[in-house]
């Protein structure tokens, strides 16, 4: 393993040790399963919204260079600055550009996954600039000290009482009362001091669309309102794929995306942003800035197979669908997108070497791809992130990182033995004679051996039943 590679079966073990995480986290996936399912309760809808949001989405994709230019046209002509980064650092830089010349002392933010991606807050704190994440979720999470562990309910993983102990711990004055409704109001009054006082909004974008120049957000709390309105500038973050060709691509995936994350019908705010406040008007930002990500989403593009990955509107639904995200939740990834899309996502912007593991997490059960709104392949691109992590020289960051030549020395045995019937009759014999007498280190047993015994082999071949019924070999 890399020496700087997370080990996720180190902080899956961990997490399956925690009787607390699997509870809250139990209780959270039904919850939300149960809520979306209601909001699809007719399939022929689900099924007609479904490829209607995953034609739009490919549509986008099919012209993304194009759209992307146009884009940058339409926000310009709007007075909106575009601003484009290869990599997160170069996006950092341009930030804290932005930051700098505004003589920025702190920071709202809105929920933004390209900024976690990004490590932003860190970057910012270092520079001596306070940032305050203004979502309910991802402020108790900053407050916390962690990572979200939800793309879109980044504390799922506490309950109330352990939020009431944190908000004891970190808010001057906070009562220790397990009231909901109590903790909200308190966060509200320390967030709404900080909109106030705030030199620079910051917010990621759901949907830009390139025909219009118009940057589309979605939010339950209107913190998302106050970050992009209430501050003199704004800086909005996007991956590049989130562009879409027409302003009416944007209710297919407006109406699939709370429905599909949290079983709501529509967010309580939906907001079109197409540029600083204009002469006359009341409130606004007087800067309006769009920070457009690559960080490797070019190569992904390049491949036509991989390329479905950029299709993910960041719903969610896939993680709460996922046995295994289920079980050991969002930390254990230690990614900024965990779940079955962090999995295809995040080794192919992070390379193999570093995670390679990662498409490993998956029993190939297919819930993912049967729940995604977009109707991405997940389990297909898992399956070739396993291929490309033995094979070197392939389309995907550090291909072949995890190659072993013990290991492929065993598939090309396996392979041998099923390709001739002596071959094949000789083995299980011999297999069937040594039982558990193998040795455990074999590449192929190793995992197995961890948490069980080997299985004896039958003392009779395939071969053999065969011929007893009269079957002549192959």
């Amino acid at each position: 393993m890399d020496g700087n590679a997370p080990d996720f079966a180190a902080a899956s073990r961990a997490a399956l040790a925690d009787p607390q995480l699997r509870g809250n986290f139990r209780r959270a996936m039904d919850g939300l399963m149960t809520k979306r399912a209601a909001q699809f309760a007719e399939p022929a809808e689900w099924h007609g919204v479904r490829a209607l949001a995953a034609s739009v989405r490919l549509r986008a994709l099919s012209k993304l260079p194009e759209l992307l230019e146009k884009l940058e046209e339409n926000c310009t002509r709007n007075g909106i600055t575009v601003h484009w980064a290869a990599t997160t650092e170069e996006a950092n830089s341009i930030a804290l550009d932005i930051l700098h010349k505004a003589n920025a002392k702190l920071v709202v933010k809105g929920k933004s996954m390209v900024t976690e991606e990004m490590h932003l807050n860190a970057v910012l704190e270092k520079d001596g600039i306070e940032v305050l994440e203004s979502d309910l979720g991802e402020y108790i999470v900053q407050l916390d000290g962690t990572m979200p562990s939800h793309i879109i309910m980044p504390a799922i993983h506490l309950n109330t009482k352990q939020i009431a102990h944190l908000f004891k711990r970190k808010i001057k004055d906070a009562e220790s009362r397990e009231d909901a409704a109590y903790l909200t109001d308190l966060a509200r009054r320390v967030l709404r001091a900080k909109f106030q006082a705030a030199d620079v909004g910051m917010s990621g974008v759901n949907a830009a669309v390139a025909e219009t120049g118009t940057l589309c957000l979605i939010e339950n709390e209107g913190n998302g309102r106050m970050c992009t309105t209430v501050p003199p500038v704004h800086i909005a973050f996007m991956g590049l794929e989130k562009v879409v060709e027409k302003l009416e691509d944007v209710p297919p995936v407006i109406s699939l995306l709370p429905r599909s994350a949290t079983g709501q019908p529509i967010t309580t705010y939906v907001n079109m942003i197409s540029g600083p406040r204009k002469s006359g008007e009341k409130d606004g930002p007087r800067e309006v800035h769009l920070v457009i990500l690559d960080n490797g989403r070019s190569s992904i593009y390049a491949d036509p197979e991989l390329r479905d990955t950029l299709r993910c509107i960041r719903c969610g639904a896939c993680m709460n669908h996922c046995p295994v995200y289920t079980k050991v939740g969002g930390h254990a990834y230690e990614a900024p997108y965990p779940g079955p899309i962090g999995k295809i996502l995040v080794p192919q912007i992070e390379g193999l070497a570093k995670r390679g593991a990662m498409p490993h997490a998956c029993t190939m059960c297919n819930a993912c791809v049967e729940i995604c709104p977009v109707k991405i392949p997940i389990v297909e691109i898992m399956g070739r992130l396993r291929v490309e992590a033995v094979k070197p020289g392939g389309a995907v960051k550090d291909g072949g990182a995890k190659a072993s030549r013990a290991e492929a020395m065993v598939w090309s045995g396996w392979a041998a033995m099923n390709a001739s019937p002596t071959a094949y009759r000789i083995a299980t014999v011999a297999m069937s004679r040594l039982g558990n007498a193998a040795p455990s280190s074999l590449p192929m047993l190793k995992e197995w051996t961890n948490v069980r015994t080997k299985p004896r082999f039958a003392g009779r071949t395939l071969h053999d039943l065969a011929r007893a019924k009269g079957i002549p070999d192959v």
